[in-house]
């Protein structure tokens, strides 16, 4: 049986000894840190503690701060909530406005088609017109030879078509009359609905005012020194207005 060869390889005694001296420096640098970074022992002159008022004073203060911080935070979210509501009727009453706008704009569109389909009839009535008119004075001439004792014929024709075209003008004036009239109303009413609007929100925004100075009144009037005194018990945030003895 034959054993394996190895090496031995000698320490560097050098390189041990400055290892070790600067292991032994760390650690002294480690405790005068350790030293210097320790707390340090406090002095305090003797002085009396605790203020000029007494602990059930302070507690009744205490107490009164808490409720001041509920009815604060109360009121700030009351506040958010009506910042919130206010924008959302703002988005509400933006895009209202646009759709009345649109609806403006499809309404005068409507109303030009209309005109136009309007002035267009007229033209196409008044040629006919002018065509019947014209084809009635060519065939006045052979009306002559009609046995019927006329003194006139070419008078007679005339008044008939002056007749006719007085009818005419007569039903586009009454017409264009009703056309106003109803344009009139249709103001008046878009004029109303935006004054029952307007007097909406006025009652609305001096609601909204009152409770709020309501509000303000009875948390100004409950949070005065001698309020806890008097009741004698805590204000209990979760019934309304109730005290809990």
């Amino acid at each position: 049986m034959s054993t394996g060869a190895y090496t031995l390889i000698v320490p560097n005694e050098k390189r041990r000894n400055e290892m070790q001296q600067m292991a032994a420096k760390e650690l002294k640098d480690l405790e005068r840190w350790k030293e210097q970074q320790r707390t340090k022992p406090i002095n305090l002159a003797p002085m009396q503690l605790g203020g000029n008022q007494s602990e059930v004073e302070v507690r009744q203060r205490q107490q009164l701060q808490l409720i001041q911080s509920k009815y604060q935070k109360k009121l700030k979210r009351e506040e958010y909530i009506r910042i919130k509501r206010e924008a959302e009727e703002a988005e509400i009453q933006k895009m209202k406005a646009v759709q009345r706008e649109k609806s403006n704009k499809l309404e005068e569109k409507k109303r030009r088609q209309e005109n136009l389909r309007r002035e267009a009839f007229r033209e196409h009535q008044q040629c006919k017109t002018a065509e019947f008119l014209r084809r009635l004075d060519t065939e006045s001439p052979h009306r002559g030879t009609c046995p019927v004792a006329v003194s006139d014929p070419q008078s007679s024709a005339s008044a008939r078509r002056q007749a006719y075209v007085d009818s005419i003008r007569e039903g586009s004036k009454k017409l264009q009359k009703m056309k106003d009239e109803h344009c009139q109303k249709s103001e008046l009413l878009e004029f109303k609905r935006e004054q029952q609007e307007e007097e909406r929100a006025r009652i609305h925004q001096a609601e909204h005012r009152r409770v709020n100075n309501a509000f303000l009144d009875r948390l100004q009037g409950e949070s005065q020194p001698g309020g806890l005194q008097h009741f004698g018990g805590n204000w209990n945030m979760n019934s309304g207005n109730s005290w809990d003895i």
